[in-house]
């Protein structure tokens, strides 16, 4: 098997590769070729022994997608975008990765499907940004899709479009709906999100976080781990079983904020707890207020996808993942 990770750079595609070097397979299915994509030269994982091909490439100029379809992968994961808050901030920028480097990407495995037939599966990391306010909790799996922000709107329209290249039959698509990642490690990003991973990331190695609304609020998520099997349980489900809504919201876990720094303090402490210092931002604020607070997700459970069931797992997971198994 030949996978192709586009956004391999990123923490997610870099688990992602990390875990398929490790396993050797996905589901059975022995990877011989990783081809990882970013805009910036990603890592090669350590202990693969089959080949992998590093390309700097951005999606968004023409002419690249073509290059990296002309080797035939079998599996795709379509992992790459810029972030919710950098999409709401730079409109052009937004729909140019987002929609524009999606759209090359399809257009060039259906212009291939044409030559000889090829027909891969693309594995589309969607989100729970296509859901706008106001929203019921749990959302159900028929609820519609009326996103109040750019980088959900991106996310919607790529949805569409791979359930009709599928349905026209030039890939095997399915759209994961991520949950928001938490604890993504490393240092912040742009993403507005991005404080529901920092009150908990910073105060376990004894740093400052700020947390910019109240803790009531009440929002969606999955660990790293929960992220990486999500996706390479879409490379080989039978999508058959899945049918012709190919965009799967994931399981999860609904937490308020308030409940995120009680699971602190059990693991960590008043100590760590401590160091979150609460500095109301408006503009987040209001983003909060249209985010989705969690999500019966009965299909995506029913074919197979789990998560963790407590903020306590997640906590543990990114301390065994990230800090050495102990704070």
């Amino acid at each position: 098997m030949h996978i192709c990770i586009i956004g391999a750079a990123g923490m997610v595609g870099r688990k992602l590769a990390e875990r398929v070097a490790k396993n050797g397979n996905i589901d059975g299915h022995a990877v011989e070729t990783m081809t990882l994509v970013d805009v910036v030269a990603p890592e090669a994982p350590a202990g693969f022994t089959g080949k992998v091909n590093i390309e700097t490439v951005d999606l968004s100029t023409p002419g690249e997608a073509e290059r990296l379809v002309a080797a035939r992968p079998d599996v795709f994961f379509h992992l790459a975008a810029i972030v919710s808050g950098e999409a709401e901030l730079d409109f052009d920028k937004g729909y140019r990765i987002n929609l524009d480097g999606t759209r090359y990407l399809f257009d060039a495995i259906r212009i291939a499907n044409g030559e000889d037939g090829y027909k891969p599966r693309v594995v589309f990391t969607s989100s729970i940004a296509v859901f706008g306010a106001p929203l019921p909790y749990p959302i159900p799996d028929e609820f519609h899709t009326t996103p109040l922000t750019s980088y959900g709107t991106q996310k919607a329209i790529c949805e569409l479009l791979l359930s009709d290249y599928s349905r026209r039959g030039f890939f095997e698509g399915i759209g994961i709906r991520l949950p928001t990642i938490c604890i993504r490690p490393g240092k912040p990003n742009k993403a507005a999100s991005g404080f529901f991973s920092g009150i908990l990331r910073e105060p376990l190695v004894g740093k400052e976080a700020v947390l910019p609304v109240s803790d009531d609020v009440r929002h969606w998520h999955a660990s790293p781990r929960s992220a990486v099997g999500f996706l390479l349980h879409g490379a080989t489900i039978d999508l058959d079983e899945v049918g012709p809504r190919r965009n799967l919201s994931m399981p999860g876990l609904s937490a308020t904020v308030g409940e995120q720094i009680e699971a602190l303090r059990r693991v960590a402490g008043d100590k760590a707890v401590a160091l979150i210092r609460r500095e109301p931002d408006e503009m987040v604020m209001q983003m909060c207020a249209g985010w989705a607070p969690g999500f019966e997700a009965k299909r995506a459970r029913a074919l197979g996808f789990t998560a963790e069931n407590s903020f306590d797992e997640i906590i543990q997971a990114h301390i065994e993942d990230e800090l050495g198994g102990k704070l």
